[in-house]
This record gives structure tokens, sequence and C-alpha cells, in this order.
């Protein structure tokens, strides 16, 4: 009877090591962690849709270890998501989180709340992103059931900030200031930026995507993106982790982001002028950002809400 108990508890022993290894590899294998500054980590997601592998997490993600805690941007898509996450922090720091910021109201940037907030996390979002995410909670959990699947999302909560602000807000954290902006609708109604002055390392948020091309939803609105983006980029930071691709230069943030909204605002108003209708925005020629992944399948639909909401300016 000892003997089979002993062989019982070695046999769970053994499973549930194969399971935290196995959900290490995961981790790895979706999430590339990268050091920018002392304690400060990107955890890079990929540039393909969500899916089951990713969990929804193709997005990027911040890691910032304080000497009273780790303070994470955005916590992923899901439960399932937000393990992932975690498990990729506890490679760099044994650090509890203390504080998850919700950079805005896409899923990724806040359904992973619950698992972070079941381990005494505060949470952290602008006023607008929690009422964006509220409004919109419904239809992102259909499209992830759809991308990821019911297995994907099992466990997923809707769990929304303990703190919220208006436009800014300073968080100290030990020794390390964190600064919160919500400078205006971006790609989401609350889209804000995390800034470390110290460090001058910017969480943009998906105020920037970089190495892909930004999607000008119905949740956008691409003038208030322009100064939203300015706003950011008056801090000069010297690495810009957009919410989407490589971590990288401002220059480069601006030639993959702002240049293009900027574009896109000048080309469409002259479109418009010109007395063309919206059944040929398609002739708008975007080659010029041919390089940046997803341009075939998202140029048409950018121009087309570019032109929509210059209508109605």
């Amino acid at each position: 009877m000892i003997r089979n108990s002993k062989l019982l508890l070695a046999v769970m022993l053994f499973i549930l090591a194969t399971m935290l290894f196995s959900a290490s590899i995961r981790a790895e294998q979706v999430l590339k962690t990268e050091k920018l500054a002392p304690n400060v980590y990107a955890l890079i997601g990929p540039l393909t849709d969500r899916d089951p592998k990713n969990l929804g997490n193709n997005a990027n993600f911040g890691v910032i270890v304080t000497d009273d805690g780790v303070v994470l941007v955005d916590p992923g898509a899901t439960i399932k998501g937000a393990q992932m996450i975690h498990n990729a922090i506890k490679k760099v720091t044994d650090q509890p989180v203390k504080w998850v910021i919700n950079s805005g109201g896409q899923d990724h940037r806040w359904m992973g709340n619950g698992y972070f907030k079941k381990l005494g996390a505060t949470i952290i979002a602008s006023e607008k992103a929690v009422a964006d995410q509220k409004a919109r909670k419904e239809s992102q959990w259909d499209r992830l059931w759809g991308l990821i699947g019911e297995q994907g999302l099992e466990g997923t909560s809707f769990t929304y900030a303990d703190q919220t602000y208006t436009n800014e807000k300073i968080l100290q954290a030990g020794n390390t200031r964190i600064e919160i902006y919500h400078a205006g609708q971006a790609h989401t109604p609350g889209d804000s930026f995390v800034w470390l002055p110290e460090v001058k390392v910017v969480f943009s948020g998906d105020i920037v995507y970089m190495d892909r091309m930004l999607g000008v939803g119905s949740m956008s609105a691409h003038k208030s993106w322009i100064t939203a983006f300015e706003a950011m980029a008056e801090k000069q930071p010297q690495i810009v982790v957009g919410g989407h691709g490589n971590p990288a230069s401002l220059s480069k943030a601006k030639a993959d982001t702002y240049d293009y909204l900027v574009f896109l605002r000048e080309t469409v108003s002259k479109f418009l002028d010109e007395g063309n209708s919206l059944e040929d925005i398609g002739k708008i020629d975007q080659s010029r950002f041919s390089y940046l992944k997803n341009f075939d399948s998202l140029k048409g639909r950018n121009a087309q809400r570019v032109f929509e909401e210059l209508e109605w300016e």
C-alpha cells in the first residue's frame, strides 16, 4: 500500500512537472523576451492573427521589475494567455506581479485581467478604456471564440480596472516612476502609452504598430490617433515598444504608423476634394507602405474608414 502510494505520488509529480515544462515551452514559442534596459523587458508576440496556439496573445506586452514588485503592461486576451505571460515573467524575475496596466480596450489589452487579479494585482486603465471594454465585451468574446476556440477561452472572465484615470496617472512602484498617458482616441477609444523616463522606454500599446500595417477600425479615430502619436513622440523615447512588431527607434515607429496615418488623411482628403466617391477608394496608391505585413488585406479598409471619418468632419 505504501509502495503504491509512493508510486502514485511520483507519477503525479511527473505529470505536474511535464505540464509546467510544456507551458514554459509554449510561452517561449509564442512570446519572445527582449531586455530593453535594466529591469525592463518586452514580451514580443507574433505578427499573425489570434489563434489557438497564441491564445489571443498576438501582441506585445511590457514587464517592469521594481523593488516593490512587477508592473505588467497588458495581461493578454485570455486566462490561459495571461498564464503564458506569467510563465515568461517568471523566467526573468521571482517578483510577484503587483500592478497590471491596460493600455486600451482591445481584447489582449485587458481580458487576461482576471488571472492577475486573483494573484492580488491592482488593475489600472483609463476611464475610456474601461468604457470601451464594457461596450465591446460580447463582440470581442465572440471574435475570440471564432479564432481560438472554446478551449482557449476556458476560464476567461470580464474583469475591469480597480483604478482609473482621465488623462494621466503617475505610478510610483518602489523606486521606479511610471507615467501613463491617455492622449486621445487612437486604435481604440481609451488607448494609453506607458512612459519610463529614467530609461527612455515607452510602451505605446496600439498607438504604434511596427512591421505590420495598423488597422483603422470602427472604434478608431485617425485624426486624434495622429495627435496621440505626437504626444508620445514628444517624450523622445530611445526605444518604442509598439502594440505589435519588434521594439525599435522612434523614427521606425514614425515611418510605420505616423507617416501612414498622415498619408491616409492627406491623400483621402484630396481624393474627396476631387469629387471621387467611396466606390473608387481602391484607386488610391498606397504602395509606399507595401512593406508592412497585412498590407493587401488592410489597405482598402483603412482608406474606406478614413473616407467615412472625413465625411463627418
